[in-house]
């Protein structure tokens, strides 16, 4: 199963990017062997409205992905839930799931219809920046839950 994570904004040179881009490589290494092949980073222009980053999202979405929409009102799950998504996901034959984090002003009304399933990193409201790098992680930690590797301390 492939993962993209499909972002409005451009996350720069910096400690969120370092963090991202670590964890993003743990999770392609730990999840090759777990039938994971590849995890990908898209990003689109923030400029002209949620009308245009609306455009942008559809237009690089994969074909053929389950989508999940990272919101702030969006279904929480424990890292034990969401590992078991993952690998359910992909059992099930799954070939591509896509996740999407918004800009600074949310999702315009063709996303939030088009792509209806959410999740959040608790009720608070996060910082794209930050959501990046707590994707990346999240989805490291469920390869390792899977592949039985002592990174989770639960």
């Amino acid at each position: 199963m492939r993962i993209t994570i499909l972002a409005v904004g451009h996350l720069k040179k910096g400690p969120e990017r370092e963090l991202f881009d670590d964890y993003l490589d743990r999770f392609r290494k730990a999840g090759r062997q777990l039938g994971f092949r590849s995890a990908d980073l898209i990003e689109v222009d923030s400029s002209g409205g949620l009308d245009a980053e609306a455009d942008r999202l559809m237009a690089k979405v994969p074909d053929g992905a389950h989508v999940i929409r990272l919101d702030e009102f969006g279904t929480q799950h424990t890292s034990t839930a969401f590992s078991s998504m993952l690998s359910s996901a992909r059992d099930d034959g799954l070939s591509d799931l896509c996740f999407l984090i918004g800009g600074a002003e949310g999702y315009g009304d063709a996303i939030r219809t088009a792509f209806p399933q959410t999740m959040a990193f608790g009720p608070q409201t996060w910082p794209h920046r930050l959501v990046r790098v707590m994707l990346a992680e999240q989805l490291y930690r469920a390869a390792s839950l899977e592949a039985g590797l002592p990174y989770h301390k639960a």
